[in-house]
């Protein structure tokens, strides 16, 4: 049973996150990854198996919050499911080969050190603003399995929905930037469930879990994170209309590099 104190703090995060997704066009797993680290370690979780936990909940809310994006972006006609169709068995193999595999080998450290340096990558992305040049077709089918792998592969190792890389990927290869995105929300969910399933599998034989956990995924902060981020995602996804979203990306990148301070620190400190 959670405390109206906790259930409150993970209320908040997930109604954040899931504005923000909305808003900036981003995945949530880099704002969920340190703040349910920090939550899990204030309830006694080893400093280890929080950062495992926190990335692998991450990425399993990605699951629901996915489907309403998804079906925004398809109503509008902007999602290229040929792309999804090619790339989706790659993702699948990749995410299953990090979740299930390198994930519960690594220490829960090192993976927080990687994803300090992601978030730091993404950060500088969404600050520069910039776009790649699209100076070619995408590749075919072997290539785009090819990309989809190493895709589900990082996507599984730091809990995010993988758009930082998808979205660049499909735009250097004449995607438009709407149908980039758009293709890269629906690929969300192909990453998120693959790697969700390896996380549970790969964590179940641990004992010191807490309680409400199914393998690294914590249920409870999955419950209501995915509750609150579904129901702001659609109001962000309408500001962005409205507001100076390349302004609001630049504020939030400053977020991004403090959050992956944190988990460098967390990282070092292990």
């Amino acid at each position: 049973m959670l405390e109206p104190t906790l259930i409150g703090e993970l209320a908040v995060l997930g109604l954040t996150t899931g504005l923000l997704a909305g808003l900036l066009g981003i995945g949530g797993g880099m704002l969920m990854g340190p703040f349910l680290t920090l939550i899990l370690s204030h309830r006694g979780v080893s400093a280890d198996l929080a950062v495992k936990m926190a990335i692998a909940t991450s990425m399993a809310t990605i699951v629901f919050t996915s489907i309403s994006s998804v079906r925004a972006h398809h109503q509008r006609g902007a999602v290229r499911w040929d792309i999804v169709k090619s790339m989706a068995p790659g993702i699948v193999l990749g995410g299953a080969l990090a979740s299930a595999g390198v994930f519960s080998i690594l220490k829960g450290t090192t993976l927080a050190i990687f994803f300090s340096l992601f978030v730091s990558f993404s950060a500088t992305q969404m600050l520069l603003n910039k776009k790649p040049k699209a100076n070619r077709e995408l590749p075919g089918t072997v290539g785009q399995i090819g990309a989809g792998g190493v895709i589900g592969f990082l996507s599984g190792l730091v809990g995010a929905g993988g758009g930082f890389v998808s979205v660049p990927f499909m735009v250097a290869h004449n995607v438009s930037m709407l149908g980039a995105v758009a293709t890269s929300a629906a690929l969300g969910f192909p990453i998120a469930l693959a790697n969700t399933v390896g996380y549970v599998a790969s964590g179940m034989q641990l004992a010191d879990l807490p309680d409400g956990s199914l393998g690294y995924v914590w249920l409870p902060g999955l419950l209501v994170i995915a509750c609150c981020s579904v129901l702001t995602a659609p109001m962000g996804a309408k500001l962005a209309h409205r507001l100076p979203v390349a302004q609001l990306k630049r504020i939030f990148a400053v977020l991004l590099y403090s959050l992956a301070a944190y988990m460098l620190y967390k990282g070092v400190q292990g």
